[in-house]
């Protein structure tokens, strides 16, 4: 890895230093940076990076190009590039598109120095909007937030993105068990399709998850801009992913259990429908016997007399009684 000059940030009249500074440019080819400033350490927040943007930190920073292209990737995977005066992570968080009513995958990128974090979302990260707003709206907020460094700014950043995972899992918990309830209730054929959307929403979850994993390891190693005693911290950053690892791996096991058991229901209703046509082919079976054979074109016992039909009508009575009977007893129908 070649060494680069050390990013250094200038004086633009696009942002304003010394204090909580944020700038939404009336042009629409502007540059959509945003940021907040306290004792010497900047959070500087551009949601939705275009070419504007790129310009805008290509002029005030010495970044790889690399790493610029990683930004304006779409199909970036986590991790965490260590270089002589900054990091550059990639992480992925889950978040709901109304518009297709599904989970997606939320890409931010960040670069950390010495003074600076810079939060380049895909998309609309809530954790990272509420934060910054806080943080630029509360004088005291943003004292807590910046006295201790870059290293604690960037633990609260993924902190809340990571904790923000668990509401989300806390709704699928509770929709498998509103589906447990309706398989139960009689409701199988309805639940068909919340199962299958279920199992994909965690499956889609899950794609987020796992490769984040090995990301926020190598995030916890990382001893860059972090103080001593705040790695304790980005440890437990990694236990958070562990047990949102283990709610969607008994999430899974959950929907293909209530697939396998609403399968079943489906097929035991099946079965019940298939023993009760079963049983009256099986009850009219001999009646019909009876009736031909006294309805052949030959001579029978009682033939044009109505004291035969009604024994012929009474046999058959007969039959289905002790048919229905002993179908009953045996528990067939």
């Amino acid at each position: 890895m070649p060494n680069l000059p050390k990013p250094r940030l200038r004086g633009s009249s696009r942002t304003r230093s010394g204090g909580p500074a944020a700038t939404r440019p009336a042009e629409p080819d502007a540059p959509n940076v945003e940021i907040v400033e306290h004792d010497g350490l900047r959070w500087i927040n551009i949601e939705r990076p275009r070419q504007s943007d790129r310009a805008w930190l290509e002029e005030h920073f010495d970044f790889h190009p690399l790493d610029y292209e990683d930004v304006f990737s779409r199909n970036q995977r986590p991790k965490v590039d260590e270089y002589p005066d900054y990091l550059f992570v990639v992480l992925h968080f889950a978040a709901f598109d109304k518009n297709v009513g599904r989970l997606n995958a939320a890409e931010l990128n960040m670069f950390i120095g010495p003074d600076y974090v810079i939060t380049l979302p895909n998309e609309a990260l809530a954790p990272v909007e509420y934060l910054f707003e806080r943080a630029r709206s509360r004088e005291d907020f943003r004292e807590q937030l910046f006295s201790k460094g870059a290293g604690y700014l960037l633990y609260k950043i993924v902190d809340d993105c990571v904790d923000a995972s668990f509401p989300m899992l806390r709704k699928i918990g509770n929709k498998l068990e509103r589906l447990e309830e309706d398989i139960f209730e009689g409701r199988s054929k309805e639940v068909v399709r919340d199962i299958s959307n279920a199992k994909q929403e965690i499956i889609n979850f899950r794609k987020i998850v796992r490769p984040q994993r090995a990301a926020l390891g190598d995030l916890e190693r990382t001893k860059r801009y972090i103080p001593e005693g705040l790695d304790i911290y980005f440890d437990d950053i990694n236990d958070a992913s562990e047990r949102i690892w283990d709610m969607l791996e008994n999430f899974k096991e959950v929907s293909e259990g209530l697939e396998s058991t609403n399968e079943s229901v489906l097929s035991h209703q099946v079965n019940d429908i298939l023993r009760v046509l079963t049983a009256a082919s099986v009850v009219v079976l001999p009646l019909t016997l009876v009736a031909s054979i006294f309805g052949m074109n030959t001579a029978v016992p009682g033939e044009q007399s109505m004291v035969g039909f009604y024994v012929v009508i009474g046999l058959m009575v007969v039959l289905l009684v002790g048919m229905v009977y002993a179908f009953k007893r045996r528990g067939w129908l």
